[in-house]
């Protein structure tokens, strides 16, 4: 399998990902932020051996990784795409992630909580993300000893987490609605219910490229399955109302602005990343609706296109010269 951002179709373009996420801790071991580094390195050999060292299938698909091995350079590369937390990403304690080889799913030890569970799928698919992590928590529960209450339900370091330590997310491309300024009063809506909308990276990052992650609130009082089935409503009628938007949008306005950001990324020299992400915005709806026909995924483009995951491939360099190589890469892409 490839990775979710190579995965994106336009079968339903305007949901670009799902993402699972749960929280867990451990009996008997204090939360991370007051945890020694003994205690990290126990607790990261225990999640070691409940997965890789399961006679499981499961185990023979992952891989256990030691984030001190890791690079800076790659961390953020991964927060990039959206495997790790940019929290996670800054940890200098001892901590882990077990990874898949399609980096779905991803467990990162001795984060906020002792274990993250999380899976990313592309697509509107948070019933098939929410099955895999479920499997992934019995496997780890059966093993492991939960921190639990009959009362308040798994036990998590931040108390907004506290019941099912679940958070469900779904990544929507919403230009239309953008450009007709309903995001806020959107936003304030659902938030009245239970929801909330951040930017590209989740919470205390700003919207880009149009891509907005909506996610549950609720954790406690509330099933897994209640709050999957109430997230795909909310989900559900905010594509309705950017699909409603679209018709409204002028036809010759909407094909200028989208042939010439495509324009804009095929003959481009120097290219930032704010500039390339709202280009590919134009670019993606312009695809979606059928007005632009381009084989190049936007969604992939922007992924592998972004600061740390350029330096991965190119390696180290000055903002400047970062510009160049974007341009060079995205102008191959749309060749």
């Amino acid at each position: 399998m490839s990775n979710w951002y190579k995965n994106a179709t336009d079968t339903n373009d305007i949901a670009v990902s799902s993402r699972i996420r749960l929280a867990r801790n451990l009996k008997g071991l204090p939360f991370p932020s007051k945890m020694t580094t003994e205690q990290r390195i126990e607790l990261n050999q225990k999640v070691k051996k409940a997965i890789i060292e399961s006679n499981t299938p499961f185990a023979k698909s992952l891989k256990y990784i030691d984030m001190c091995d890791v690079p800076d350079t790659q961390k953020y590369a991964m927060v990039e795409r959206h495997i790790i937390s940019p929290e996670f990403a800054g940890i200098t304690e001892p901590s882990a992630i077990i990874l898949s080889a399609d980096e779905s799913i991803s467990i990162m030890i001795g984060e906020e909580d002792h274990i993250r569970i999380q899976v990313i799928l592309s697509g509107h698919n948070l019933t098939g993300a929410y099955d895999i992590a479920e499997q992934i928590d019995s496997l780890l529960c059966a093993n492991l000893p939960f921190a639990f209450d009959s009362r308040l339900g798994f036990l998590t370091e931040c108390p907004t987490n506290l019941g099912t330590g679940l958070r469900a997310s779904v990544m929507l491309h919403l230009p239309a609605l953008e450009w007709g300024g309903e995001i806020e009063e959107l936003s304030n809506s659902i938030g009245k219910i239970g929801f909330t909308v951040r930017g590209l990276y989740g919470e205390g990052s700003k919207s880009a490229a149009a891509l907005y992650q909506v996610s549950n609130q609720i954790t406690l009082g509330l099933s897994e399955n209640n709050a999957l089935d109430n997230l795909k409503i909310i989900t559900t009628q905010l594509i309705e109302k950017e699909l409603e938007a679209r018709k409204k949008l002028k036809k010759t306005e909407l094909e200028d602005i989208c042939f010439r950001s495509l324009g804009t990324l095929q003959n481009a020299r120097i290219l930032t990343s704010g500039e390339m992400m709202n280009l590919l915005s134009s670019v993606k709806l312009g695809k979606s609706m059928g007005i632009l026909n381009i084989e190049a995924s936007p969604i992939r483009v922007l992924i592998e296109a972004q600061p740390y995951m350029l330096m991965q491939k190119y390696g180290i360099m000055e903002p400047q010269d970062r510009d160049i190589n974007r341009a060079n890469m995205v102008r191959e892409a749309f060749s």
